[in-house]
């Protein structure tokens, strides 16, 4: 196993599931938490090598919904298990409406020293659109409650394209949401699963559909406002102020190894990835049985997939992706392997090239898969 690891731990509890949400996230099962604790540590001894790990991520699903002590619990087994650095990023993903100050002064104290915040919107008629179970002022409230526990790095997750939802609605949360002084801004395009509720709702004509030139105006808007705010724009749905950017994040936009604990998480490690059962059942019942950890799929990344992935993946950061690496990576010119797919995306507005490497343009961040796909490999 490398020696340099990236840990995500999913927690797929919340006490209602969002109208929009595709996550594998179960509601109505709290009881089951402290079983879901133990088989994680189950999991974590099974799969531990000598390793360090650099970040450790709690996502979900709810991961606030966890106690205090059972955070602790868990980070001490990772703690016996794995070297940890004294430098190490540790996220936990916290909805407003479900923490209170004494608790996130309880997370700090255990080392976490990152909060990824699910406010989505700063408009109480888009938060029940959405199905949130907090308001607007909750969101305000839950910044204040983390910064007086000592939290230096937060950050906001934001929803745009909802149905309905105007221009001005849109910058009028933005600019909420940046007078809350985030460290870091997550903004994510509404996009719906044939079965959430919401895409029920649209299609029964309760909501009109989602407007993708709208959807777009909005991202645009986004990046105009939040750079004249300070913000560096360093991938295609991520803002942050100097040296906020999310660490665990850019393990995966870089490619570099990360070993994924829980239900329907996933791993890439090794030139192997790997994911876990989508059930929650499944998942209690082979950790609470002892039984030998077996991913639910395990394939071979390829060279060429590989590649692919790199070149996708690194065309989502701002800075690109550079020749030299491609040639030391996979020994290939990308100029003389994909030429002809470079030069027509330059045409097309969507590319920029120099000496150094590729980047997206400004509409290519708009219009992404339409790069993406082209270095597909055939």
């Amino acid at each position: 196993m490398t020696d340099n690891i990236a840990l995500y731990l999913h927690f797929p509890f919340c006490r209602k599931r969002c109208n929009y949400c595709s996550f594998v996230s179960f509601g109505g099962r709290e009881a089951d938490i402290p079983l879901y604790v133990d088989a994680l540590e189950e999991e974590l001894s099974q799969r531990a090598r000598k390793g360090h790990i650099y970040s450790i991520y709690f996502g979900g699903g709810t991961p606030s919904l966890l106690s205090p002590d059972q955070l602790g619990q868990i980070l001490a087994t990772i703690r016996s298990l794995f070297s940890v650095g004294e430098t190490a990023e540790i996220t936990l993903e916290a909805n407003p409406g479900t923490v209170d100050e004494r608790y996130l002064a309880a997370t700090r104290k255990l080392g976490i020293n990152r909060l990824s915040l699910g406010v989505q919107s700063l408009d109480d008629g888009t938060l029940a659109i959405l199905g949130r179970i907090h308001t607007a002022a909750q969101a305000s409230e839950i910044v204040r409650f983390a910064r007086n526990a000592g939290f230096g790095n937060l950050s906001l997750d934001l929803i745009y394209g909802v149905p309905g939802q105007s221009l001005t609605d849109w910058q009028d949360t933005l600019q909420k949401a940046v007078g809350l002084g985030p460290e870091h801004l997550s903004l994510y395009p509404l996009t719906l699963e044939e079965d959430a509720p919401l895409s029920r709702a649209i299609q029964k004509g309760a909501f009109p559909a989602i407007d993708p030139d709208s959807a777009a105006e909005q991202y645009e808007a986004a990046q105009d406002y939040l750079e004249s705010e300070g913000y560096f724009h360093y991938e295609i749905s991520n803002w942050a102020r100097e040296g906020a950017q999310c660490r665990h994040n850019m393990a995966y936009w870089r490619c570099a190894p990360y070993l994924g604990i829980g239900v329907a998480a996933h791993s890439c490690i090794d030139g192997r990835r790997h994911s876990n059962t989508s059930s929650l059942d499944d998942y209690l019942g082979t950790f609470q049985l002892r039984e030998l950890y077996r991913p639910e799929t395990d394939e071979e990344i390829t060279p060429e997939i590989g590649l692919w992935e790199a070149i996708a993946m690194g065309l989502r950061l701002s800075q690109g992706i550079e020749f030299a690496e491609m040639r030391d990576r996979f020994g290939i010119d990308l100029i003389s392997r994909y030429g002809k797919e470079i030069d027509e995306l330059v045409r097309f507005g969507l590319l920029e090239t120099d000496c150094r490497g590729l980047r997206l343009t400004r509409r290519g961040r708009l219009l992404g898969n339409e790069v993406f796909w082209r270095f597909l490999p055939e």
